[in-house]
Protein backbone atom coordinates (compact mmCIF):
# COMPACT_ATOMS: atom_id res chain seq x y z
CA UNK A 1 0.00 0.00 0.00
CA UNK A 2 1.26 3.45 -0.96
CA UNK A 3 -0.08 6.81 0.24
CA UNK A 4 0.37 9.97 -1.81
CA UNK A 5 -0.73 13.42 -0.67
CA UNK A 6 -1.15 16.39 -3.01
CA UNK A 7 -2.82 19.76 -2.61
CA UNK A 8 -5.64 20.84 -4.90
CA UNK A 9 -6.58 24.50 -5.23
CA UNK A 10 -9.91 26.08 -6.09
CA UNK A 11 -12.28 23.84 -4.13
CA UNK A 12 -15.01 25.76 -2.30
CA UNK A 13 -17.70 23.27 -1.31
CA UNK A 14 -18.66 19.65 -0.71
CA UNK A 15 -19.53 19.16 -4.37
CA UNK A 16 -15.96 20.14 -5.26
CA UNK A 17 -14.65 17.50 -2.85
CA UNK A 18 -16.92 14.87 -4.39
CA UNK A 19 -15.81 15.76 -7.92
CA UNK A 20 -12.12 15.47 -7.03
CA UNK A 21 -12.62 12.22 -5.12
CA UNK A 22 -14.64 10.67 -7.96
CA UNK A 23 -12.05 11.52 -10.63
CA UNK A 24 -9.06 10.36 -8.57
CA UNK A 25 -10.85 7.10 -7.66
CA UNK A 26 -10.96 6.28 -11.40
CA UNK A 27 -7.17 5.95 -11.56
CA UNK A 28 -6.26 2.25 -11.74
CA UNK A 29 -4.77 1.02 -8.48
CA UNK A 30 -6.35 3.68 -6.28
CA UNK A 31 -8.11 2.15 -3.28
CA UNK A 32 -9.08 5.13 -1.10
CA UNK A 33 -9.25 8.90 -1.59
CA UNK A 34 -9.76 11.44 1.19
CA UNK A 35 -10.15 15.14 0.40
CA UNK A 36 -9.90 17.92 3.00
CA UNK A 37 -11.82 20.98 1.82
CA UNK A 38 -10.17 23.31 4.34
CA UNK A 39 -6.58 22.55 3.40
CA UNK A 40 -7.07 21.21 -0.12
CA UNK A 41 -5.16 18.05 0.82
CA UNK A 42 -5.95 15.02 -1.31
CA UNK A 43 -4.73 11.80 0.31
CA UNK A 44 -4.58 8.84 -2.06
CA UNK A 45 -4.06 5.23 -0.98
CA UNK A 46 -3.12 2.87 -3.79
CA UNK A 47 -1.78 -0.61 -4.41
CA UNK A 48 1.25 0.85 -6.21
CA UNK A 49 2.77 4.31 -6.62
CA UNK A 50 0.64 6.55 -8.84
CA UNK A 51 2.39 8.84 -11.30
CA UNK A 52 1.97 12.51 -10.34
CA UNK A 53 0.84 13.43 -13.86
CA UNK A 54 -2.07 10.97 -13.61
CA UNK A 55 -3.15 12.52 -10.31
CA UNK A 56 -2.86 16.05 -11.72
CA UNK A 57 -4.86 15.05 -14.80
CA UNK A 58 -7.64 13.52 -12.69
CA UNK A 59 -7.87 16.61 -10.49
CA UNK A 60 -7.81 18.74 -13.64
CA UNK A 61 -10.77 16.80 -15.07
CA UNK A 62 -12.66 17.73 -11.91
CA UNK A 63 -11.88 21.39 -12.66
CA UNK A 64 -9.10 22.06 -10.15
CA UNK A 65 -5.33 22.28 -10.13
CA UNK A 66 -2.57 20.65 -8.12
CA UNK A 67 -0.39 23.15 -6.33
CA UNK A 68 3.20 22.53 -5.33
Amino acid sequence: MTTTVVTASGMTCGCCVTSVRTEVERIPGVTTVAVDLGTGAVSIDSTTAIRPDLIAAAIGRAGYTVTE
